[in-house]
């Protein structure tokens, strides 16, 4: 096994990151160095020489105090707008984003691409590309860490977290769980590989998927009921969801909020959180407790298909302020719960079967 003090430098993000660990790290030594010498100075030169010695008395220096005062300040300035300007680009993805979606659970991590295809503890990136993960945890607080990309995300409970990477050199990079999560934490690791485009194209053709994630998610709206009152082409109980996702939605108490990953999810767990002008509350039913992590990024990846190649809305395009002719219904995703055709729970329902998945389910 290879010991490395440093990891790889594998993505952009790293390449950025570096400078400032090692001016930091430098900066620590020189100070500490220069500190300690200057204590071992002052103790030897000043020191009391005898008992009927008197302490001198020393008048302060302005211009010295000033110095010592100002110059860490500049010092701590740069660090900070150093600091700030990568904290900007980390939580900022690039527009043409590769979209994968990570779901998090006691002790595995589940991969969505997509294209449909479907990994466990593992994740395909082509180089070169800016990838922006969508994680969730379908139990307790996980933590996202890829050394060799400097990349580490938090993944809460409760809502989706976002993080995105462009590798720059292709091979295989582990990740890690950074955070407690149990018994079994220390074996909650996975590979990143990082792979040329046409391998990676070739390797999305390879094996069997059942459909794109897009595709999914529509299948699984059909089966909620979603379907019959958010209707795609007019207007119905429920808001139009064409040409909705990254838009800006008028709400019924004045507020505008951007339909983003987490507006579309709280619709769907918690409908009368947020109600879009001019339609009503109490008419959709929480899908909390039915639909699983997994079946919400399919949903989410639905609705995002929805408004591709649209421009976001501005000025009067604003959801909400077009959408209240015949709306009575609520501003989220609503209709009755049906089973599905075999009897069985809708696709995306969370099965008694996922709660006790063993950790070395194989790849999809």
């Amino acid at each position: 096994m290879k010991f490395q003090i440093i990891p790889d430098t594998a993505s952009t993000f790293a390449e950025k990151v570096d400078p400032l660990w090692w001016f930091l790290v430098i900066l620590t030594v020189v100070m500490t160095g220069f500190i300690a010498v200057l204590v071992f100075t002052f103790a030897m030169k000043y020191r009391r020489r005898g008992p009927n010695e008197k302490t001198l008395y020393i008048h302060g220096s302005t211009k010295l105090e000033l110095f010592w005062s100002i110059t860490p300040l500049i010092i701590f300035l740069g660090i900070f707008f150093w600091n700030a300007s990568l904290y900007y680009d980390y939580f900022t993805p690039p527009p043409d984003c590769l979209d994968v979606y990570i779901t998090g659970k006691q002790w595995m991590w589940k991969v969505q691409y997509p294209e449909g295809q479907r990994e466990i503890n593992e994740l395909h990136v082509p180089v070169g590309r800016p990838v922006k993960l969508t994680m969730a945890s379908e139990d307790v607080i996980h933590s996202f860490f890829v050394p060799a990309f400097r990349l580490k995300r938090d993944v809460v409970p409760g809502h989706h977290n976002t993080t995105w990477f462009q590798a720059t050199k292709t091979g295989r990079f582990h990740w890690f769980c950074a955070e407690y999560c149990g018994t079994q934490h220390s074996g909650m690791i996975g590979w990143v590989t990082v792979m040329e485009p046409t391998d990676y194209e070739n390797w999305l053709a390879g094996g069997g998927v059942t459909g794109s994630m897009a595709s999914q998610g529509e299948k699984l709206f059909q089966q909620l009921g979603c379907s019959t009152c958010h209707l795609l082409d007019e207007q119905g109980r429920c808001p139009i969801l064409r040409h909705v996702y990254s838009n800006p939605v008028k709400l019924d108490d004045g507020r505008t909020v951007t339909a983003d990953d987490g507006y579309i999810r709280e619709s769907i767990l918690n409908p009368n959180a947020k109600i879009v002008a001019g339609f009503k509350r109490d008419i959709m039913p929480t899908f909390q407790g039915q639909v699983s992590e997994e079946g919400l990024m399919q949903l989410l990846a639905y609705i995002k298909s929805l408004s591709k190649g649209q421009q976001p809305a501005t000025g009067n395009q604003t959801i909400g302020a077009q959408q209240t002719g015949q709306g009575t219904g609520t501003a989220r995703m609503g209709g009755s719960v049906p089973r599905s055709a075999t009897g069985g729970p809708p696709t995306g329902a969370i099965p008694v079967s996922e709660r006790t998945q063993n950790p070395t389910e194989r790849k999809k």
